[in-house]
């Protein structure tokens, strides 16, 4: 397990002194050419007015990062990099080249998948860092606390701090909004990114594995795993005090198993599947099973709502009331497989 990779300088020695490279610095000043053009360039192949729908939410982030996230982040030895952002930026990557591959399959080019995963994956992001925040609120708002250290905390992904089911109400509404604004069926889509989802969340897991949260319960087994000192499970289950952490489940590793499982499932699926949305409603009905299981194991979430269940295992229990629902709604759909579908494909 290592949190910190290692850092990103934000400023470089530039003869007696140094230059800049975050804040009013270089990286934003070639931001603010590159963004420009990035935009331009879309809207010579697609029009201005789809050009900025599409890129003003990505440009506005990494403007914000460059221009005062960054710095902010900055702990005297540069921005450090944690493992768990890198593996959230690899699992966006590997969940959005399956969802290429599978959208070329049924008719849908690469461009278009692209920009959807963008914005789902920004509005996804922002969903489930607002359901941590919420959940953890007295972790951000502490009293006497300033406010741009709280603005800090909460904008700093990087650091661990997702709620995976809290990404689902606005990556849906952004998925369906795409999906209207193209004309394009919210259903194909849906089957098309829903494998590589669970792809990011089975790399993401990993992630979790290097930061120590999300962690299980202590055990014997003989593949119990000891956090190092400094991580929330070891301040929670510490040998001794101060010291690493006693046994416990690597529960991330077994959600990143799972994950994986669920989308070769999908995946295989989906040369059977009779109608659009089949494949989608398959994995909104396992993925909530599972994760209620998985809760039994870990310990990082208590009982919520005066209940013996922990808030994933009761938004599980909804899921799976919309999934019951999505499969009536589907099955009541004609048959068919549509023509340009080949019978076999990712």
């Amino acid at each position: 397990m290592k949190s910190t990779l290692f850092h990103i300088p934000t400023s470089i020695p530039w003869g007696d002194g140094s230059l800049q490279l975050c804040g009013l610095g270089m990286l934003t000043i070639i931001w603010l050419v590159v963004a420009p053009a990035w935009v331009a360039l879309v809207a010579a192949r697609q029009g201005w007015r789809a050009a900025i729908g599409q890129l003003w939410l990505p440009v506005a982030v990494v403007a914000v990062m460059l221009g005062w996230v960054l710095p902010a982040l900055d702990d005297g030895e540069g921005v450090p990099v944690r493992g768990y952002g890198v593996m959230l930026l690899i699992a966006a990557t590997a969940g959005t080249w399956l969802s290429v591959v599978r959208g070329r399959r049924v008719g849908i080019d690469p461009d278009t998948i692209l920009a959807a995963a963008t914005e789902v994956f920004i509005w996804g992001l922002i969903g489930a860092r607002l359901f941590y925040v919420i959940e953890y609120h007295e972790q951000f708002f502490a009293a006497g606390k300033p406010l741009r250290q709280t603005l800090v905390d909460i904008l700093n992904i990087a650091n661990g701090g997702l709620v995976v089911f809290g990404s689902l109400p606005t990556a849906a509404v952004a998925i369906w909004r795409f999906a209207w604004r193209r004309g394009l069926p919210v259903l194909k889509l849906a089957d098309c990114a829903a494998p590589g989802m669970l792809v990011g969340l089975a790399i993401g897991r990993i992630g979790c594995f290097l930061n120590g949260c999300c962690y299980g319960g202590p055990c014997e087994l003989p593949w119990a795993v000891s956090f190092p000192a400094g991580t929330e499970v070891a301040a929670r289950y510490p040998l001794v005090p101060g010291a690493e952490s006693v046994p416990v489940h690597p529960a991330q590793l077994y959600a990143a198993i799972d994950a994986a499982i669920l989308a070769a499932l999908a995946v295989a699926w989906t040369p059977f599947a009779r109608r659009d949305g089949e494949v989608f409603a398959l994995v909104l009905t396992l993925h909530p099973i599972s994760r209620m299981l998985l809760e039994a194991i870990r310990v990082d979430e208590p009982p919520a709502l005066g209940t013996p269940l922990s808030i994933s295992q009761l938004l599980s229990l909804i899921l799976l009331a919309l999934a019951a629902g999505l499969w009536w709604w589907i099955e009541r759909q004609p048959t068919g497989v549509p023509a340009e579908r080949p019978p076999h494909r990712l």
